[in-house]
């Protein structure tokens, strides 16, 4: 399960939490929210979410001393 990003506003939907405010239980993955789902923030459809690959993010992080 993997977190997805939504393109327009940001918001992220992670499996782990779910989304309580839609009735979407945690453990729900993202490629089984119902078709009708929309992004609690801004009301996009599914297709407006990006997956985020979270090991490329963290091995792009500057590194700072």
């Amino acid at each position: 399960m993997g977190k997805y990003r939504c393109i327009i506003c940001g918001y992220v939907y992670d499996p782990e939490k779910g989304d309580s405010k839609n009735g979407i239980l945690p453990g729900t993955d993202f490629d089984d929210l119902p078709e009708e789902w929309r992004c609690p923030t801004c009301r996009q459809d599914k297709t407006m979410f990006k997956y985020i690959n979270d090991k490329k993010s963290r091995n792009n992080r500057c590194l700072t001393r």
